[in-house]
C-alpha cells in the first residue's frame, strides 16, 4: 500500500520528474548570454598563456568555467546566446586579430563550384570528381577540398553532400521532355568501363556516368523500369547487368568455402607473385567475384563462412602470409614523406581512407598511430600528424 506522502513527492527518472501520473521534463538550465568582447577576451588571454589562438581542439575555455570552444563556435555559426550566425571562432579571429589560418580557405558558394565544374567539363570532356586534383581558375582550390567542404559544411556551404551528389543533382533537373535516347549497347559500354575503371559493376549510388552528357546510373535504370528514352519497359540496371553481364546481387550469391578461397589465392600468387590483398580487385576465372567481397564475408560469417575471420588472418592461417601484426616498422618520416608525394600527385593531403600506399593503406597507416603499432608512439592519427607537423 502506497502512502499518500510517496505519492505527494515527486520521483526523478532521468531526464524526467514525475508529478502523479503524468511526466514531465526537467527544464535545463539555459545557457548565459555571449558577447563578441567577451570570446575575444577569451581568446586573447588563451593566446596569451599559450602562444597560439584557440580552437576548436582547444577544449575548456580556462578563463570560463563551464564553457569550451566548440559551443562558442557552435553560437557563433547558428546565432545562438545573442550572437549573429553565420560566423565561426576561426573568421572571427581572422577578422578581429588577423589571424591566418590553412583552415580558414575562402567562402563557398554551389554557384562557383558549379560554374568551376562546367568549366572543367568544356575543357576536358568530363565531370570533375574528387581526384580531379587543382582547380583551374581557382586561388589554389582542389576538387578533394571542395568535395571535403560540401561533405562536412565547410567554408559557408551546408554539409551533407559531395560533389558527386551535387553534379548528378544539377544534371537531375534537365527538361526530361529532351533528355537524349539511349539503348541497351550504350549502357553496357558505360558499365563495362566503369567496371574496367573500379572493380565493380555500377549500382544506384553510382554517381554520374563516365564518359556521358551529365546522365546518372539511377536515370539510365529510371528509363529501363519505366520504358523512357527509347529504352523497353519493365527492367533494371540490375536485371541488365545480371542478365548481360551475369552480375549477381547480394541476395543470391553462392555459398564460399575456405577451400575455394584459398585456390583462387593460390592462383593469383602464381601469376602475379604477390599474396591478394582485399583491394586486389577481381578475382579471375571467378563470375564477379572480388577479394574485397571475400574479405567482408569472412569477416562478416556470410554466404557460408564462419566470420570472425579476414582475407589477411586466413592467409596467415594457411599460407603462412605476413598481416599488419607483423608488417614491418613505420616511422613518422616515411609517412610524412607519403604524405607529401601523396599531395603532390592529387592536390591534397591524404586521409584514412585513400587507399592503398606503397605496400600498405592510409587506414593501416592511421591504425597504427592511434594504437601505437608497428614502432610508433600511439595516441594520435594521420589527421593530427598531418596538422601538427605540417609537412611542406
Amino acid at each position: 500500500m502506497v502512502s499518500k506522502a510517496a505519492l505527494s513527492k515527486p520521483a526523478v527518472l532521468g531526464d524526467f520528474v514525475q508529478r502523479g501520473p503524468r511526466l514531465k521534463r526537467r527544464q535545463r538550465r539555459p545557457k548565459s548570454p555571449l558577447t563578441i568582447e567577451q570570446i575575444l577576451a577569451w581568446a586573447d588571454a588563451h593566446h596569451e598563456r599559450t602562444g597560439k589562438w584557440p580552437t576548436l581542439r582547444s577544449g575548456a575555455i580556462t578563463d570560463a568555467p563551464g564553457e569550451n570552444w566548440v559551443a562558442v563556435n557552435y553560437a557563433l555559426k547558428k546565432g545562438r546566446r545573442g550572437l549573429l550566425k553565420n560566423s565561426s571562432l576561426a573568421w572571427l579571429l581572422i577578422r578581429q586579430r588577423g589571424v591566418k589560418k590553412t583552415c580558414a580557405a575562402p567562402r563557398l558558394t554551389i554557384k562557383q563550384i558549379l560554374a568551376w565544374a562546367d568549366a572543367h567539363h568544356q575543357r576536358t570532356g568530363q565531370w570533375p570528381n574528387q581526384q580531379s586534383g587543382p582547380i583551374a581558375g581557382s586561388q589554389g582550390d582542389t576538387w578533394c577540398a571542395v568535395n571535403r567542404a560540401l561533405a562536412g559544411g565547410w567554408r559557408g556551404l551546408r554539409g551533407g553532400s559531395s560533389l558527386t551528389r551535387l553534379l548528378a543533382r544539377k544534371h537531375s533537373l534537365r527538361n526530361s521532355r529532351d533528355l537524349p535516347s539511349l539503348s541497351v549497347a550504350q549502357i553496357l559500354a558505360w558499365a563495362d568501363a566503369h567496371y574496367k575503371r573500379t572493380g565493380k559493376w555500377p549500382t544506384l549510388g553510382s554517381g554520374l556516368i563516365a564518359g556521358s552528357r551529365g546522365d546518372t546510373w539511377s536515370a539510365v535504370s529510371d528509363a529501363l523500369r519505366n520504358g523512357s528514352r527509347g529504352l523497353p519497359k519493365g527492367s533494371s540496371l540490375a536485371r541488365l547487368l545480371a542478365r548481360r553481364r551475369g552480375a549477381r546481387k547480394a541476395r543470391s550469391l553462392p555459398v564460399l568455402s575456405v577451400a575455394n578461397i584459398l585456390a583462387w589465392a593460390d592462383a593469383h600468387h602464381r601469376r602475379t607473385g604477390k599474396w591478394p590483398q582485399k583491394l586486389s580487385g577481381p578475382i579471375a576465372a571467378t563470375r564477379g567475384e572480388t577479394w574485397y567481397a571475400i574479405d567482408a564475408a569472412l569477416r562478416s560469417g556470410s554466404r557460408g563462412l564462419s566470420g570472425r575471420s579476414s582475407l589477411a588472418g586466413l592467409l596467415e592461417q594457411n599460407r603462412g602470409v605476413r598481416t599488419t601484426r607483423n608488417r614491418s616498422p613505420l616511422t613518422i618520416a616515411q609517412i610524412l614523406a607519403w604524405a607529401n608525394a601523396y599531395r603532390a600527385k592529387k592536390g591534397c593531403w591524404p586521409s584514412w581512407s585513400s587507399g592503398p600506399v606503397d605496400g600498405t593503406t592510409w587506414s593501416a597507416i592511421n591504425a597504427a598511430l592511434m594504437s601505437g603499432g608497428r614502432g610508433l608512439p600511439g595516441g594520435s592519427s594521420l589527421a593530427k600528424l598531418l596538422q601538427e607537423q605540417k609537412p611542406e
